[in-house]
């Protein structure tokens, strides 16, 4: 399956507009959406007694189209229009004028009554907060034991921003047409949608830069050994380490860049920590270094360096990032590398570039990108202005992790794992993003295949996961993606 792109409230109107001008009627294509979203609830559920409530838009008249098509399929279907019949013009009043069923008032008291309960009441572009019976009978339908489907979006949820305008129900299945909007891939949205099937309906797509994480973004170009490779042309990593005792995130990093395939891997060590480092390592090399002048002669020539997993927030951890930045490596800077740059951000700015990675969590993407996270309307966005502003590659975590690059390009991942809530994950990940670039991989597109590969690692394993586990898991999901 190609790369999913997905699409603004904006883009999806254009995609309906684009396509209605190319000839098919919109009533073809809310037959279309209709008729889907019946499909998908026919594949989950027997016949039963369903309550479709419908809206006094389009949305409501995809509604009237599924409680046609469930009722052809011998299902106990009622209608619960919002507003007049009467009142709903142009496809959506042909819609509902072709539906001979019982048509009622919304009432938040039949959710007792029903066995299924199809939200068709207002799609993406909603702009205001439910009105309040519309808003007591979603919570009824949410309260109660019946599955509760949304078509499109659960209503009240905002398209583009994911969060719902006061009130939105949690959905067990959202059916959505064409491609995923912002709302189906970012919190709080993704989790009040459940499960989201996109249903294909014929629409034209606007091009756009906003994808879903997966391999067909990056699999043609993931650096797999060929029968002439050697260690020396898989990349060299170095992976600064913190004082003694705080070593082990260093070498969770390491291990994870060795473990996704760079040739040499070598860890950097403070001399008090080299005996405790040493005592843990095997295949990862050690090496001695004490000041920011023996750290930059240590790091030339390697491709791609790791810098922030417990170095310390202290003038030593700029100094040694200043270092690593005039060796021309690619710098994966993580967690305590960030914070030590929360008082001035723009002195670290001026010296990445765009195969520099920053792999900030929230709190740390607040320290050195302070209130942009409020000031923006999602996390897309926050990350955009974020890689344009750092002139570096942004990889914001969170269950709906989104990676940016300064020339726009940007994913939503999707296959976060709840298992890697867990601490040293993140020093993991940073090691296999090193690892990817060190091959020869696009910063960014190593960015993205490292927080997929990540994720599928986790949740491979499971219960019971801790970091350490991560990188011996890695092996198993190169080789599922190898085929």
């Amino acid at each position: 399956m190609p790369a999913r792109d997905i699409l603004t409230v904006a883009e999806m109107t254009a995609a309906d507009q684009a396509t209605i001008a190319g000839g098919v009627a919109g009533l073809v294509l809310m037959q279309r959406a209709g008729e889907a979203v019946a499909a998908a609830i026919r594949e989950r559920w027997e016949p039963c007694k369903t309550l479709v409530l419908c809206g006094p838009g389009n949305n409501g008249g995809d509604g009237f189209i599924v409680a046609k098509a469930l009722a052809g399929a011998g299902y106990d279907v009622a209608v619960a229009l919002e507003g007049d019949r009467e009142a709903l013009k142009g496809d959506a009043g042909h819609a509902a004028a072709a539906w001979t069923g019982l048509v009622e008032r919304l009432d938040p008291t039949r959710m007792a009554e029903v066995e299924l309960v199809v939200d068709a009441l207002f799609g993406a572009g909603l702009s205001k907060p439910l009105s309040g019976t519309v808003a007591n009978t979603l919570r009824a339908a949410e309260a109660g034991s019946a599955p509760l489907v949304a078509v499109d979006l659960p209503s009240g949820l905002a398209g583009d921003t994911a969060k719902p305008l006061g009130y939105a129900p949690r959905c067990d299945l959202t059916v959505t047409f064409h491609r995923r909007k912002l709302a189906h891939v970012l919190e709080p949205g993704r989790s009040l949608c459940g499960e989201v099937v996109v249903a294909d309906i014929g629409l034209q797509a606007p091009p756009t830069r906003l994808f879903e994480n997966g391999p067909d973004l990056w699999r043609h170009r993931f650096p797999w050994p060929t029968t002439s490779s050697h260690k020396h042309s898989r990349g060299q990593v170095i992976v600064v380490s913190g004082e003694m005792w705080s070593t082990g995130a260093a070498r969770l990093s390491a291990r994870g860049a060795l473990r996704i395939g760079a040739g040499l891997v070598t860890l950097l060590s403070p001399p008090d920590a080299l005996l405790v480092n040493a005592a843990h390592l095997e295949a990862v090399m050690l090496r001695p270094f004490d000041t920011d002048v023996e750290l930059e002669a240590a790091a030339t020539d390697v491709d791609a360096a790791v810098i922030g997993p417990a170095a310390g927030v202290d003038e030593a951890t700029v100094s040694n990032l200043f270092a690593l930045a005039r060796t021309g490596a690619a710098i994966v800077i993580d967690a305590d590398a960030l914070t030590a740059f929360r008082d001035d951000p723009d002195e670290l700015f001026s010296v990445l570039d765009r195969d520099d990675v920053l792999t900030p969590h929230p709190g740390e993407f607040e320290r050195i990108f302070p209130g942009l996270l409020k000031a923006t309307p999602e996390r897309v966005t926050a990350a955009r202005q974020a890689s344009a502003k750092a002139h570096a590659v942004v990889l914001l975590k969170g269950p709906d992790t989104v990676i940016a690059a300064p020339d726009g390009r940007c994913v939503v991942n999707m296959n976060g794992s709840p298992w890697l809530a867990t601490a040293g994950s993140g020093d993991v990940l940073t090691g296999f993003i090193a690892g990817l670039i060190a091959q020869g991989m696009d910063s960014f597109e190593a960015a993205c295949a490292g927080v997929w590969i990540h994720a599928e690692a986790g949740a491979l394993h499971g219960p019971g996961l801790i970091s350490e586990d991560l990188p011996g898991l890695a092996p198993q999901v190169l080789r599922a993606l190898r085929g």
